[in-house]
């Protein structure tokens, strides 16, 4: 962990950063990231920025560090870039999920602020030796544990980019080009998807970035809420039903408290293996019938392409027609999967989506952008503002007031945004559709890859059809005794994420105790994979000879 602390040089007023497209080229987002995609070049070898120098900590920069200065965000941020990268290029020698006991920070850290500044040095020193031994690296080569979180050098730069104008775009006038290029981008993200014109914002639906699917989940659903409640009458509220399958997020049932769905009314509708663990249309059917004899109002479905626990995929086209026909509100949660879609090849698990009133996917999980751009696509935006929109005299525009502009702060719960368009512009200007396709290949083949392993191996099995790049497996339990399967997975589950090599993580499906393998990190390799598997392996022989034994 100390390598990346030696021999770092510095650089003067005149660095600047280099971004060599060598790197986006090999479709290698982070390739090498320390080496040749930030390049900060110095002639001055003045000083040593993570040279050790303990009488220095409490020294003041000549004259302070300054809230805001050219010249000192100059030389600070280059400081900062240059750990950072220096991190990437040390990063598999951390163990991959922390090793830390609850509550081991505060121990190393004071129970009060400074009163006196303390120096940039001294704060790596405690990152190194106090933070990062309590990180959980997500983006680790060895990284296989839920769905990925992808960093990239082009969503970081647009991170930066966002941090450095620092504006706050809630309506058009706080800052248009914010506003404009948020509209604009998404338009170019739901053209490579193939959505439907409805989407777009040339006509009355559109985009948004929102900071998590839970969040898109929960702003539709209060649309839809309000949209019902202006047909019914306000009193209704008590009778609405929600409904999904058993293998939705859990962001839907926290959206649906706070919407004031009385939980008693959120149909959690069964799934098995029969379907894949889909959702079938004849269960929603009939479950909707049972409530509207009982009296009460269907108004919310959710469906999901790509489900948490094993990327199941609901069918679209039939859900479609059934909300459609009982004058519901169809949302699509596509949070992981959604990103395949710019590959022809898995467009098609989306087909249905033109039934669909809203549609989310996280460019943050999979697509190269930097944590958090979660993109919400509606066809009548007029039901989020509606819900949402506010008009406070101190906010009151010409442009808005004459309706000309959009205002995002009446697409979402905050007031406040970040300029998180920068982010997603980056990366698709930076890398481009055929190398965001190549990458999105690239993962998938590997999961491939670990799919023939697991099954080239009869202690193990694949439990469900690998459709993306997750596959779920497990080890068979000795002669057969599913009594101690569950046991036995959770013993290997732990096993291998103690040796701190890899992190995978685990779901349950129709009672069974299953582990989870998700390829996605974008500096995951081939030989990464092989070692993960080894790893496995080796952890599974040790327990079946310890069970036996």
């Amino acid at each position: 962990m100390a390598k990346y602390l030696q021999g770092l040089g510095s650089c003067d007023s005149r660095s600047h950063i280099v971004h060599s497209a060598e790197s986006i080229r090999k479709d290698k987002p982070f390739s090498n990231f320390a080496a040749s995609s930030l390049v900060l070049q110095s002639s001055s070898p003045s000083f040593l920025i993570f040279r050790q120098n303990p009488e220095h900590h409490h020294h003041k920069m000549e004259g302070g560090l300054k809230p805001m200065d050219a010249e000192q965000l100059r030389e600070n941020a280059h400081k900062m870039v240059d750990f950072i990268a220096d991190y990437y290029k040390t990063i598999e020698e951390f163990p991959v999920l922390s090793q830390v006991q609850p509550g081991y920070l505060r121990e190393l850290l004071p129970d009060s602020a400074p009163t006196q500044p303390e120096s940039l040095q001294h704060i790596f020193d405690d990152i190194q030796a106090k933070i990062l031994p309590g990180v959980t690296h997500w983006q680790s080569p060895n990284f296989f544990a839920y769905y990925p979180s992808n960093s990239s050098i082009a969503g970081f730069l647009g991170e930066m980019l966002s941090a450095g104008l620092n504006i706050v775009g809630f309506s058009w006038v706080t800052s248009p080009a914010a506003t404009e290029l948020e509209i604009i981008v998404l338009d170019w993200l739901a053209k490579l998807i193939k959505l439907p014109d409805e989407f777009l914002s040339a006509g009355q639906g559109g985009g948004v970035i929102q900071g998590t699917a839970s969040e898109a989940v929960l702003v539709v659903i209060l649309a839809a809420r309000d949209k019902i409640l202006r047909r019914v009458g306000k009193n209704a509220l008590e009778k609405l039903v929600v409904y999904a399958s058993d293998q939705t997020h859990s962001a839907l049932q926290k959206a649906c408290q706070i919407a004031g769905i009385h939980p008693e009314n959120c149909r959690t509708l069964s799934t098995d293996s029969t379907t894949n663990y889909a959702l079938s249309p004849s269960v929603l059917n009939e479950a909707i019938s049972n409530d509207i004899t009982s009296g009460l109002i269907p108004f919310f479905l959710c469906g999901t392409v790509g489900t948490t626990s094993s990327t199941a995929v609901d069918p679209l086209g039939e859900l479609g027609k059934i909300a459609k026909s009982n004058e519901m509100w169809f949302h699509v949660d596509a949070a992981y999967a959604g990103s395949a879609c710019i590959c022809p090849e898995y467009r098609h698990y989306i087909d249905g989506v033109e039934k669909a009133d809203s549609f989310n996917m996280n460019a943050h999980k999979w697509f190269l952008t930097n944590f958090d751009c979660s993109v919400l696509w509606i066809k009548d935006r007029n039901a989020l503002v509606q819900a949402l929109s506010t008009n406070p005299e101190f906010l009151k525009n010409k442009s808005s007031e004459a309706n000309m502009v959009v205002d995002y702060k009446d697409w979402q719960v905050p007031l406040g945004r970040r300029f998180r368009s920068l982010k997603l512009w980056m990366v698709l200007r930076l890398y481009g559709l055929e190398n965001l396709q190549s990458y999105i290949r690239n993962h998938i083949n590997l999961a491939k890859k670990f799919e023939e392993l697991v099954a080239q191996d009869p202690r193990f099995e694949i439990v469900t059809p690998r459709l993306y790049s997750l596959v779920c497996f497990r080890l068979l339990p000795p002669h057969g005794n599913e009594a101690c399967a569950s046991k036995l997975n959770n013993e290997l589950l732990d096993a291998v994420n103690s040796t701190g090599k890899i992190f995978i993580s685990h779901t349950v499906l129709s009672g069974t105790y299953i582990l989870r393998f998700a390829v996605g990190a974008p500096l995951t390799e081939e030989k990464h994979v092989n070692a993960a598997w080894k790893v496995l392996q080796d952890e599974a022989s040790a327990l079946l000879a310890t069970s036996l034994g």
